[in-house]
């Protein structure tokens, strides 16, 4: 496996797939303390689910080879600096 490959697959499986499934958690928590599912709250449900089907499929081109140096090298930046600018907010929290 190429290298960038390696490091975008161990980014999305250790870091984005939990962090993901941590957010769902929490919102099924927030919806179950209040016996009601807001829309806000279904809308942001909805949203994670599609962006681990998101990432799932990224894994699968990893796993096929179909994807090439330069998406590789995009998609490791982008969402490093996804993860970059999501630990900021929760700093300011």
């Amino acid at each position: 496996m190429k290298r960038c490959e390696q490091r975008l697959e161990e980014l999305i499986k250790d870091v984005v797939i939990p962090d993901i499934e941590d957010h769902i958690d929490d919102i099924f928590e927030i919806i179950t303390n209040d016996k009601n599912a807001s829309d806000e709250h279904k809308e942001e449900l909805a949203n994670m689910h599609e962006m681990r089907k998101e990432f799932a499929a990224i894994l699968e081109d990893i796993g096929k080879k179909q994807l090439d140096k330069e998406d590789c090298a995009e998609l490791y930046e982008e969402i490093k600096e996804m993860i970059s600018e999501n630990e900021e907010d929760n700093e300011e929290d």
